[in-house]
């Protein structure tokens, strides 16, 4: 089970990365505590057009297309905001259970050869110059060059590697499960004097917009506490309470699938990195659910680590090019903190907010602050901070139609292996990197249409772009060959020798 990398937790960001360390053709295993890939309850829902667009540079989106329900699932505040208008080949969401997302993504891990090692849970691990000796409850031991953990909020490496996680604890409490009832409950989201409350099924489809739930079958339940719950495993007895508190009735409930509680507890992780030791998804934030984000960041920040800690790995970049992960990602984790956060201040029932949730619903309803808002929420809008000031950079490549010596070809299909493009869109053979060439492809092509990003609009179309493997854009065009060969450096590791 040694590794150059190994990953602890399967979820669906330790799965998205144990998938771009492989494509990167490194040695990695994931270790997960869990007997097998089967989720308890629904939990996360969906996922936003930015995850969809990642999955569709990787050559997957269509295996999450066929099991899911489209619709527009970018929200704030109780506001829908629709991104049918967004210049992406995904100008929606897509309504999918995290049991499913899950299932398929470690199929697509499976299919990379990466081996998921199941009931093996980590308690602790000595990190030194060379790698990281870690310690399972099992009693084995492993070693592997870099551990990473994508362990959860409770996460035992964030709190082993003993990195601080600052923040904000609970001031509401749901309970969530899943039961059957006697009596149907009023199925959707309900909204009253004691918060937000829904009821709803696994099986549903959306028809013009709206759900439709399937006949049958267990109930899904969210029901708001009258205070913040304690930290114990919430009981059948403290579900019906809730219910009856709630509802008057607990429709005649028995037979849990599961029973849960989430809070609104916010922290994030004061750095992602501490040596040989990284942690992603939700052992770096945690949050109320409020919009959907958390499963999509942790993906998001799977693939902005990957590359990296792949070319860290092979010795291609220097362990400092993993600094970047830090100063990239966290700024985007804070931004959902606070806007979290604010979604679950406009919640509250009293006269006051709700004159406030009323008014940000006439704001969201403007299109500039829609545009916004959405771009936001569905991650089409975020902008690493690159130096460079094309305003290409540090954004989303988008995904325009191509016309190359093999025909024509999408920009996210030269990203199914998860290599960096140089996209020369100037006269052929006038780009020279025949340093980097076992590293970054190199594409002559043509396009001749607008370059436009969701919010900036339509952008000047440069004569050249270089892409990272995860999709953004690391240097524009300015005439300029010194300014290549740098962010080639940067990025990629110092130029072979001649």
């Amino acid at each position: 089970m040694d590794a150059d990398v190994i990953v602890a937790g399967a979820g669906p960001t330790g799965l998205m990365l144990a998938g771009e360390l492989a494509l990167a053709g490194l040695d990695v295993a994931i270790v997960e505590r869990r007997p097998g890939q089967d989720l308890a309850g629904l939990r996360a829902g969906g996922l936003h057009s930015r995850t969809l667009e990642i999955f569709d540079q990787r050559g997957i989106v269509d295996r999450f297309l066929a099991e899911g329900q489209i619709a527009q699932v970018a929200s704030f505040a109780g506001a829908t905001l629709d991104i049918r208008d967004f210049p992406t080949r995904h100008n929606y969401g897509l309504g999918l259970w995290q049991k499913h997302i899950e299932r398929i993504l470690a199929s697509w891990v499976e299919q990379l050869g990466v081996p998921i090692h199941r009931q093996r849970e980590v308690t602790g691990f000595v990190q030194d110059d060379a790698g990281v000796d870690i310690e399972l409850r099992e009693g084995r031991s492993l070693r592997a060059k870099y551990l990473v953990g994508c362990d959860g909020g409770r996460s035992v490496v964030r709190k082993a590697a003993g990195i601080e996680f600052p923040g904000w604890d609970a001031t509401t409490s749901n309970l969530i499960a899943e039961v059957e009832m006697t009596q149907e409950p009023p199925l959707g989201i309900h909204r009253d004097a004691y918060g937000i409350h829904s009821f709803g099924k696994a099986k549903y489809e959306i028809r013009d917009g709206a759900v439709v739930y399937g006949k049958g079958g267990p109930i899904g339940v969210m029901v708001t506490e009258q205070r913040v719950g304690s930290a114990t495993e919430p009981t059948l007895r403290e579900l019906s309470e809730a219910l009856i508190a709630v509802c008057g009735t607990d429709y005649g409930m028995h037979s849990p699938t599961f029973i849960s509680r989430f809070t609104d507890t916010t922290r994030q992780a004061a750095a992602y990195r501490k040596g040989r030791v990284l942690i992603a998804g939700d052992a770096a934030h945690v949050h109320a659910p409020d919009g959907g984000q958390g499963l999509n960041i942790g993906i998001q920040d799977a693939v902005n680590l990957g590359w990296k800690l792949a070319q860290v790995v092979k010795a291609t970049s220097p362990a400092r090019l993993l600094d970047t992960y830090h100063s990239e990602r966290h700024p985007v984790g804070a931004r959902v903190l606070r806007t979290t956060m604010a979604a679950v201040a406009l919640r509250r029932a009293d006269d006051r907010t709700k004159a406030l949730r009323d008014i940000m619903s006439e704001l969201l309803g403007m299109d500039g602050p829609r545009k916004r808002f959405a771009a936001m929420m569905s991650g089409l809008d975020i902008h690493y901070d690159l130096g460079q000031r094309h305003p290409l950079v540090g954004r989303r490549m988008p995904d325009l139609d191509l016309i190359t010596s093999r025909g024509p070809q999408r920009v996210f299909s030269l990203l199914h292996r998860a290599r960096p493009v140089l996209l020369n869109l100037g006269e052929p053979g006038g780009l020279d990197i025949t340093a980097w060439t076992d590293r970054v492809q190199l594409i002559d092509a043509k396009y001749d249409g607008a370059w436009e990003l969701p919010v900036l609009g339509e952008v000047s179309a440069p004569s050249a772009v270089l892409i990272r493997p995860d999709g953004y854009v690391a240097w524009v065009d300015a005439g300029d060959s010194r300014s290549l060969l740098e962010a080639l450096a940067t990025w990629f590791g110092e130029a072979n020798a001649a």
